[in-house]
């Protein structure tokens, strides 16, 4: 093999890793679980890895927080732990549809309370959804909640973005996706 084609497939191998993009694109501005601001300095576009971290993962019986915070598409909603949200535009109801593989690398934000509110996120917009699993899946204005697999804290690399049959893209405190 000669060297073009060993970086051919280091590029090609590169960006299947890195899924959505490789750029941080959040903000360095990060909100705690009560809502308050503290400046910390963010990942600065180093690739995440194929691991799957454990974002699919059911918080506490008192509920997932989710919270606010900022990023390059506004203020938008992340959890508790700074993991940033998304909504699969192609789901029209709160019934789940990104299930498989869609649900590896987007997984859903499960919670086995009532889900909390923190920062600008309104209480009244929050509910659940029930999962094939019956799991409970937050809702935010009736759209079901994922994670992108491949992030890591207040990174936000896969808004606007076209997979699984459908556009994924961060949420706003009023329950509507951010502009692209």
């Amino acid at each position: 093999m000669n060297v073009r084609a060993i970086i051919g497939i280091l590029v090609a191998t590169a960006a299947a890793v890195s899924g959505c993009g490789s750029a941080d694109r959040s903000s360095p501005e990060r909100s705690s679980a009560d809502g308050e601001s503290s400046a910390e300095a963010t990942p600065t576009g180093t690739p995440t890895t194929t691991k799957l971290p454990d974002k699919g993962s059911v918080e506490s019986a008192r509920g997932r927080v989710i919270k606010t915070g900022s990023s390059d598409f506004g203020t938008m909603l992340f959890d508790r732990s700074g993991q940033a949200i998304y909504l699969f535009a192609k789901e029209r109801t709160s019934k789940p549809e990104c299930y498989g593989a869609c649900a590896t690398a987007w997984p859903p934000v499960l919670t086995e309370g009532t889900p909390q509110a923190r920062g600008d996120t309104r209480s009244g917009l929050l509910g659940t959804t029930k999962r094939r699993d019956g799991s409970s899946q937050v809702t935010y204005n009736g759209h079901p909640l994922y994670f992108y697999a491949h992030e890591d804290k207040f990174q936000v690399l896969c808004h606007n973005v076209n997979e699984n049959g459908g556009l994924w893209l961060v949420v706003t405190p009023k329950g509507e996706p951010a502009p692209a």
